[in-house]
């Protein structure tokens, strides 16, 4: 074909393509319109917000809930034939928060979302949800990501041609800022749940990984964590998921497909409980369902936004049968967690070694070295479907367990200021104390070791801790904040203050001041302070000496000699390795 005629009929194709658009639905999406080979910019989530209000003005109302750094708006529909729109509670109807694009190159909840709320609004799919929910949809939660947009953003996935980039502009991962809730996007959306405060959240993702037939994952907490009851429910909506989408043509699975070793299909998979850094981790310690939707990112694009589609409905279909009973037994664990104080609550949680075999729908594959890099590599046939009988363990427990305080826990007031912005992002009850304590009844925790990541997460320098709490009178300054135990947030109370909790404000590093050495006794003072206290206390030097003779790495640590008697000295920062937050066993 001669180059003029490449050109005249390129030209023809974009003369057509507006006059194709013209005759469309104008609630159609970009995808829809393009056979979903391609997806829009966000100023198409603008306009179909508001494209949507507009035809259905007595069902969807068109909001902005923030803004992003870059200055764009956050937009969010919320809908509903109930008449609930601007006050669920006073309808007492279940709220669902469904929201896309948390990692904007993952963008199948978008466009899934925007076919799915069409089709429930005409009457096609999900007959009569809306009359029993308010449905809360976020098309795009990384909008900044989002605009970051072009070819090659998720090179492990098949289509769109273009799509956003997983991160936003401040380079946060929005599914790990859950609880200590860093960037403006975050700070926002935790404005909406506490705001609609949704029975159900419902993540939608594109996971990355091997190469197999199964389509799509669902993941769903409580299941294994939290209250006891939800987890029975959580099960139940889970088992519920899954069977419905594999009526419709999927094959869905009950865990995220991760191989315990990377890219080794033999060494199989472990379920477990994600941290609350992420959506499925933070809304159990609410006494709420997360549900992570993870799409196979090595299907096209077409298959995975069908599968996303029938996973919106679904849950849609599920709230307006369930979400009734499921609202009734979320207040009744939020008065079981505020009963929590003085009992023993898991704080992590990790699959066991047993294991069962499960047949997995894969490909056939071969494992050798690569002439490129030199690793063993896992290639896979696609064009040769085959069973996999492989492990899965799924004996998921309590990996560390922490005893809640019966009272609750003290801010100090130097610390108070910043605490308190976190606790109200969150929704926590704490009050601010108006009186000095001296010498208050509380628990300490000293660190007994430290250790700091070796390099930066998400900004933040980790922090993990060994040690324990203890009994020790402390001065309580006024302007101190408490934050009780009993209350509904329990379980996020400890989660955030508890120092060992894996996603702990400790763990991300908000307290490491406390941990860095800020004075020091020189090592000739020390030299006289040593002799002079060997000299007055026998006792000292009964124990120095006996150190020497049991502890050869501390015999030959010139500095670690000359510590022993700093730490004794009256010159000795009583507060180095002292967590700030005190613990109480009283209500004050």
């Amino acid at each position: 074909m001669t180059p003029i005629r490449l050109y005249l009929l390129g030209l023809l194709a974009l003369l057509a393509a507006p006059l194709a658009m013209a005759g469309a639905d104008p609630l159609q999406t970009v995808a829809e319109q393009s056979g979903f080979t391609r997806t829009g910019r966000y100023e198409e989530v603008i306009r179909l917000c508001n494209a949507f209000a507009e035809r259905y003005p007595d069902a969807v109302r068109c909001i902005e809930f923030g803004r992003t750094p870059e200055g764009r708006p956050m937009q969010a529909l919320i809908v509903s034939t109930s008449g609930a729109m601007s006050g669920a509670k006073a309808q007492k109807l279940p709220v669902v928060l469904i929201q896309g694009g948390i990692h904007s190159g993952e963008i199948d909840g978008k466009d899934a979302g925007f076919l799915a709320l069409r089709q429930v609004l005409n009457g096609e799919a999900a007959k009569g949800s809306l009359d029993k929910l308010v449905l809360v949809f976020v098309p795009v939660f990384n909008i900044d990501g989002h605009e970051r947009f072009k070819a090659w953003n998720r090179p492990n996935q098949r289509g769109p041609e273009q799509m956003g980039w997983r991160t936003t502009a401040q380079n946060f991962n929005l599914n790990r800022d859950y609880v200590k809730a860093d960037s403006a996007e975050m700070q926002a959306m935790l404005g909406l749940i506490n705001d609609w405060k949704p029975i159900t959240l419902v993540d939608l993702h594109v996971t990355d990984g091997a190469k197999f037939e199964h389509d799509i994952s669902i993941n769903v907490e409580p299941v294994y964590s939290g209250d006891a009851q939800m987890r029975k429910a959580g099960r139940s909506l889970r088992s519920d998921l899954v069977n419905m989408l594999a009526k419709q043509g999927s094959l869905p699975l009950a865990f995220y497909p991760s191989f315990v070793e990377y890219d080794n299909p033999q060494s199989g998979f472990a379920d477990g409980v994600p941290p609350p850094r992420f959506s499925h981790g933070y809304m159990p310690l609410r006494n709420r369902f997360g549900v992570l939707v993870e799409t196979h990112s090595w299907k096209d694009y077409p298959t995975r936004v069908r599968a996303t589609r029938n996973t919106i409905i679904d849950v849609l279909e599920l709230v307006a049968r369930d979400g009734a009973r499921w609202s009734t037994l979320a207040e009744a664990a939020d008065r079981r967690a505020s009963t929590l104080g003085g009992t023993v609550v898991p704080v992590s949680y990790k699959a066991g070694d047993k294991s069962h075999l499960i047949d997995f729908r894969g490909y056939a594959y071969t494992r050798t070295p690569s002439e490129i890099s030199g690793a063993l590599m896992t290639r896979y046939d696609e064009s040769k479907p085959q069973v996999w009988k492989i492990p899965l363990r799924d004996d998921v427990q309590p990996d560390l367990t922490v005893q809640a305080p019966a009272g609750g826990y003290v801010i100090p007031v130097a610390e108070a200021a910043w605490v308190e912005r976190k606790l109200t992002l969150h929704g926590i009850e704490f009050r601010r104390l108006h009186k000095a304590i001296p010498k208050a009844v509380v628990e300490t925790f000293r660190a007994d070791k430290a250790s700091f990541s070796a390099q930066s997460f998400e900004s933040h320098q980790n922090l993990t801790l060994e040690g324990a709490w203890k009994a020790e009178p402390r001065d309580i300054s006024a302007g101190s904040l408490f934050v009780p135990i009993a209350q509904a947030k329990a379980r996020l109370v400890m989660a955030l203050l508890e120092p060992t909790a894996p996603d702990s404000l400790l763990a991300w590093g908000e307290f490491n001041n406390a941990y860095e050495r800020k004075e020091y006794m020189e090592p000739y003072v020390a030299e006289a302070v040593a002799r002079q206290m060997m000299k007055d206390d026998p006792a000292i030097a009964a124990e120095f000496n006996q150190r020497l003779a049991s502890d050869a790495e501390f015999a030959k640590d010139a500095n670690a000699r000359l510590e022993f008697f700093a730490r004794k000295h009256a010159s000795w920062d009583d507060r180095y390795q002292l967590y700030p937050v005190l613990r109480s066993q009283v209500v004050f």
